[in-house]
């Protein structure tokens, strides 16, 4: 380090040039600098390494044996350097990297399928790990680095943390057809008199239709509380269960013929579904690739 300290960048540059074209007037037009300029860094090289460098035999200009010994280590050395302080790139086609999400069934059924394309057709090389965790377990994995992406709804946020909204989703209601009027739904009176299936990775979890029954100062029965959403869907035939739940978490209604979806009598804003980040892999090139293929494959028609 402390020889670094007797020395510009720019001579080790210019010694280079020098180096290679083994002639002042082609390095100053390497350099895009003026031959006098190159002419002042060739004399203060010369001085540094108390050597000629550059020796004119028979009207040509060759290297000392210093500048010989130089020329490899030198070459290694700035090509380290462009390296360090070039802009990391990410190659798809040739990466071979792991990636950890979590991620709900509601959102690997619609965005893992095209995701898996995606990769296995841009980058094969890269793999995914999968876990399912509560919005919160997620947030503390993304902050203690366990995880690369988490995908769900985050209305707090601790600090560090990045999100993008993939898609929104409103919500339905879906009842066996059967305990249902004959055409439209339910009143917001019959609605909440109905036992109700809650979707959520813990059975007390406060999720957007509670808040929403919170603000007018309702309350529903939770007679079934599960982190399975194609399971909620399952269970409801036969049954007097509400479930109230995003709209493409369902799919649809054709493959239910038994159920029949209605409007919930009671607003609900609409869910804003995103994928979060801690902010230190903001600057990673892998990963800024991959939360872009996810945003391009969470888009309706993907």
């Amino acid at each position: 380090m402390d020889e670094l300290r007797k020395i510009d960048l720019n001579l080790l540059l210019a010694l280079h040039a020098l180096l290679s074209e083994k002639h002042v007037t082609r390095a100053a037009l390497r350099l895009h600098r003026s031959q006098p300029a190159v002419s002042h860094a060739l004399a203060q090289l010369r001085a540094h390494f108390d050597d000629p460098l550059l020796i004119r035999q028979n009207g040509q200009m060759t290297l000392s044996a210093r500048a010989q010994a130089l020329a490899k280590p030198l070459q290694d050395a700035l090509g380290s350097l462009n390296g360090l302080l070039a802009t990391p790139r990410f190659e798809p086609a040739q990466a071979q990297r792991r990636f950890r999400l979590s991620l709900s069934d509601y959102s690997s059924r619609i965005i893992l399928p095209p995701l898996v394309r995606h990769l296995r057709r841009m980058a094969p090389g890269v793999d995914l790990a999968i876990s399912q965790a509560s919005r919160e377990t997620m947030l503390a994995q993304l902050l203690d680095g366990e995880l690369d992406l988490a995908l769900g709804i985050f209305p707090e946020l601790p600090p560090d943390i990045s999100v993008q909204t993939l898609f929104e989703d409103s919500f339905i209601s879906v009842a066996d057809r059967q305990v249902l009027p004959a055409k439209g739904g339910l009143t917001l009176e019959d609605w909440l008199a109905r036992p109700h299936v809650l979707m959520a990775m813990r059975p007390d979890a406060h999720d957007e239709i509670e808040r929403a029954l919170a603000e007018h100062g309702l309350r529903r029965r939770i007679a079934l509380a599960l982190p399975h959403w194609s399971a909620a869907v399952e269970v409801l035939g036969g049954t007097d269960l509400v479930l109230t739940v995003a709209k493409r978490a369902v799919g649809p209604m054709q493959q239910h013929k038994a159920l029949r979806q209605f409007t919930p009598p009671l607003p609900i804003p609409v869910l804003a579904y995103q994928q979060a980040w801690h902010a230190r892999k903001d600057s990673d090139p892998g990963h800024r690739w991959l939360r872009e293929a996810v945003w391009a494959c969470s888009q309706p028609g993907a």
